[in-house]
């Protein structure tokens, strides 16, 4: 839902509320940055996370300070970007980049059930490399102990996008020096073995079809 907080307020038709495009771009990444405040001082850190429906899962070591803080229901801030372009101007002021960003606010709260637990890491895993959760063995019951994972209900926040080119002031134009855009493009390398690998195993499905895939 929009509100007060989440209201794109610079440049506000960039600013975007529905869930297809708030989730489309969620989907496209999974790392984001948590901000929280810990002992009275704000701290942001970049986390792994996956989606399924409305739900944001995380998960961390049981003694981290971030999921020891999160638990217990304080207000955090979320965020993904994704920069797809340099946008470069005549002037210096006028350089930008095409983005797209979202920013949500929430509690999490802890899932104790072992077999929600699962779930959720399944979930995170598929978040990175659909199938990988498949071809591996499960975590064992002495490594969920010493996970913690964490949900967070998605209801509050927003995305923003620019998606421009260059907007120079109309005297500029008549300069001398080359502006446009330069797209950002990342892509999956070939995968490397690792060195202790039993003879005879070969490279894992879900491998095999992001190698050298643009992301």
């Amino acid at each position: 839902m929009k509100t007060e907080r989440s209201k794109v307020k610079r440049i506000p038709k960039r600013g975007f509320y529905d869930k297809e495009t708030v989730y489309a771009i969620l989907d496209k990444e999974f790392i984001c940055q948590i901000g929280f405040v810990h002992e009275g001082h704000p701290i942001v850190i970049p986390t792994i996370y996956g989606r399924k429906d409305d739900t944001l899962y995380f998960h961390g070591a049981s003694v981290s300070r971030m999921l020891q803080s999160m638990e217990k229901g304080i207000p955090v801030s979320i965020n993904v970007t994704r920069t797809n372009a340099l946008v470069l101007a005549r002037s210096a002021f006028h350089h930008s980049l095409n983005y797209e960003s979202v920013s949500l606010f929430g509690t999490a709260s802890l899932i104790d059930d072992d077999k929600e637990k699962l779930r959720a890491l399944h979930i995170i895993s598929d978040q990175i490399l659909t199938e990988r959760w498949e071809e591996v063995r499960e975590p064992n019951q002495k490594e969920l102990n010493v996970t913690k994972v964490l949900q967070l209900k998605i209801e509050e926040g927003s995305a923003k996008i620019r998606n421009e080119g260059v907007g120079d002031d109309k005297e500029d134009y008549k300069l001398d020096i080359w502006a446009g855009i330069v797209p950002i493009e990342t892509s999956y390398g070939k995968a490397i073995d690792d060195g202790r690998l039993k003879p005879g195993v070969s490279i894992s499905n879900s491998v095999k079809k992001i190698e050298n895939k643009k992301i």
